[in-house]
């Protein structure tokens, strides 16, 4: 099992939580974005800069992933392709995508992706919070207990 981190929005705060589990576990962890990222000296951490452009490093990471490893995104698609091969998926927020919610998350990003298109403002997510970081560092810890 590995972890792989869609890293072009992914806040500071959960990257270094994530530092800190995968040299604690000893769990191979993969930064992919579309730019260059800075990773702490490790030997189980590592950046992939993949080039620029829409949904590169999403499709990178579904083309890499494997079943049983762990993809930390906000982005439902990658999610619902991470699930289809097997794997699981968490966001940034704590909360893990499944079999029997993706559908329904896809659904409401669709409607409202549509929305954006006609014009209607529909505002952004809230502010990430301090209450955000402890739901993602109480899920990651119950993950890796169970499959790490």
């Amino acid at each position: 099992m590995q972890i792989w981190v869609d890293a072009d929005a992914c806040p500071k705060v959960i990257k270094k939580i994530l530092f800190r589990a995968a040299e604690r576990r000893q769990i191979q962890l993969t930064l992919v974005a579309n730019k260059l990222l800075h990773c702490p000296p490790s030997r189980v951490i590592r950046a992939m800069q993949v080039p620029a452009g829409f949904d590169v490093a999403d499709n990178k990471i579904a083309q890499m992933v494997e079943p049983g490893d762990l993809v930390i995104t906000a982005d439902i698609p990658l999610a619902a392709d991470v699930i289809a091969r097997g794997g699981h998926a968490l966001n940034p927020r704590g909360e893990f995508y499944t079999k029997d919610t993706i559908q329904e998350r896809l659904t409401m990003r669709n409607f409202m992706d549509s929305l954006r298109g006609s014009g209607v403002e529909t505002g952004g997510p809230p502010t990430f919070s301090q209450s955000d970081r402890q739901a993602f560092a109480n899920q990651l810890d119950k993950f890796l207990a169970k499959y790490g």
